[in-house]
Order: C-alpha cells, then sequence, then structure tokens
C-alpha cells in the first residue's frame, strides 16, 4: 500500500481504487448526526463512507452524500447485507433496499455482513450476480474466518475483493490476514480503535508521546503501514478530523514490531463462530 494522504486507494484485485481511509457509521444514529458526522468527514478529505442496513442509518448516510459538493464518482460507498435476509432472492431485494434508502443509483462495495450458515453461498451467488449487472464496483464480505473463505471458495466464480474484519493490536488473527493476501483479498478493520479501549495500552501511550500523536493516530498509522484499509467511526468533529491526520509521520519498523507483539487473539466484538444470528 503506497500510502500519501486521506484521498489515497488501495488497488483491489479487480482494479477498482479502495480508499484506505474511510468513516464508521456503526452505532451512529440516524438523521442529524449520521449527516454531520459524513460531512465534517468529506469535508476533512475522507473519501470512503462505510455502512450497512443493520445499522439503520442509510439514509441519512445517502443525503449527506447528496448534500456534499464533491462529485459521488469520488465517494466510495460501502453497505452490507444483513443475515435475516441472506439467501439469493432476499439479498438481491436487501440490495435495492439499500440502494432505495442512499438514493444513489450503483455502490462501490456491497458486503456479506456475517458468515451466515447455510445462507452465506447463495448470498454470494446474488453478490456475483450484482457485481456482473454493473451496479456494484467491487463485492466482499465481512467477519470471515479462514474456514469460511475456504469453503465459499468451493463454489465462488469470483473471488472476494473485500474481507472486513475485526483487526486492532490486541486481535491481528495472522492465518487469516495471510489467506487474505495469498488470495488477493483486500483486509479492512473495523473496531480498529478497541472501542476506545487504546487509551490503556501503555505501549500506545509511550508512543503517542514519542510521535507527539494521539493513541488514535498511532493505531489508523499502524493500520495502513500494515496494508489494512481502516474505517475509525467517530460522530465528534474533533475526532474525525483528528483521526484522518495521519500523513504527516511514520511508525518505525521497529515501532511497528512492537505493537503487532501485542496480539493476544483478544476481541472486543463477536467471535464470527460464535454470533447469535
Amino acid at each position: 500500500m503506497q500510502i500519501s494522504d486521506s484521498k489515497g486507494t488501495v488497488k483491489l484485485s479487480n482494479g477498482i481504487d479502495m480508499p484506505y481511509l474511510g468513516l464508521g457509521t456503526y452505532l451512529t444514529k440516524e438523521g442529524n448526526e449520521v449527516i454531520d458526522a459524513v460531512q465534517i468527514a468529506l469535508e476533512a478529505g475522507y473519501r470512503h463512507i462505510d455502512t450497512a442496513a443493520i445499522y439503520g442509518n442509510e439514509i441519512g448516510v445517502g443525503n449527506a452524500i447528496r448534500a456534499s459538493s464533491i462529485n459521488r464518482s469520488e465517494i466510495f460507498v460501502t453497505t452490507k447485507v444483513w443475515n435475516s435476509k441472506q439467501g439469493y432472492d432476499t439479498t438481491l431485494k436487501a440490495f435495492d433496499a439499500s440502494l432505495q434508502a442512499l438514493q444513489i443509483d450503483y455502490l462501490d462495495l456491497y458486503l456479506i455482513h456475517w458468515p451466515t450458515k447455510g445462507k452465506y453461498k447463495e448470498t454470494w451467488r446474488a453478490l456475483e450476480k450484482l457485481y456482473r449487472d454493473g451496479i456494484v464496483k467491487a463485492i466482499g464480505v465481512s467477519n470471515f474466518h479462514v474456514h469460511h473463505l475456504e469453503d465459499l471458495l468451493t463454489t465462488a466464480e469470483i473471488v472476494p475483493m473485500v474481507n472486513q474484519v475485526e483487526y486492532h493490536p490486541y486481535l491481528m488473527q495472522k492465518p487469516l490476514t495471510d489467506f487474505c493476501a495469498k488470495h488477493k483479498i483486500q483486509y479492512e478493520s473495523w473496531s480498529p480503535l478497541m472501542q476506545g479501549n487504546i487509551t490503556k495500552v501503555d505501549l500506545l501511550n509511550a508512543l503517542a508521546q514519542k510521535y507527539q500523536k494521539t493513541e488514535a493516530q498511532i493505531v489508523i498509522r499502524w493500520n495502513l503501514q500494515n496494508g489494512v484499509v481502516v474505517i475509525p467511526k467517530s460522530v465528534k468533529k474533533e475526532r474525525i478530523i483528528s483521526n484522518a491526520n495521519v500523513f504527516d509521520f511514520s511508525i518505525s519498523n521497529e515501532d511497528m514490531k512492537a505493537i503487532n507483539a501485542l496480539d493476544k487473539s483478544y476481541r472486543f466484538g463477536a467471535n464470527p463462530d460464535n454470533f447469535n444470528f
């Protein structure tokens, strides 16, 4: 990944450019809260907005995008099909509902939100159709372990272009990152800031002082230097702006290795193998 500025991108396996810094909108309330957050992010240089049907804020995300002076073609929009809507026909309907809520003509990235047992293969077949129909530029998965991906690839005609998973200094899942790299599946992190717990980590406190940055800026930069697309979530203007201020420094190889060594396979979110679907 060549890191330049907040508008920089990584090229997916199909040649599409995906901005490597995005705004996450999980738990961001529909209406003014999500509209304001998206507008602040776009003004701050973000060009990637991540939402999902289950978040209940697609309407607000779409309103903010349409209200922006930035051309739609410059904004990368991701949403996801929820578990109860998985299956072939229901996924196609769910996609249409998301487009209607967002009030946009196409999606940049559509993801299977969780690997719902017995359904995700048919769901993927629907995503392949949407991709071939040209109304989504890239398709991928979220929260897929290696065994889910291996199973999916036994029938998939198109390899997922993205896998969005929980990823932070306490949870790196190297076997999964290696598998994705081997198959040219772009890794993307949700909950990169450990639900705010990064401020409790002594090493990150020390590195924040060393580089004169916040712990959040250290971890976002660490994600990028590890080649991971990152979508920190905030609704506060100062934090949204601060989270994008990570392009005037780089973390040394020694410090990168020290952060990597924090990995202890600890999750703040659900384990995909035990998720209550």
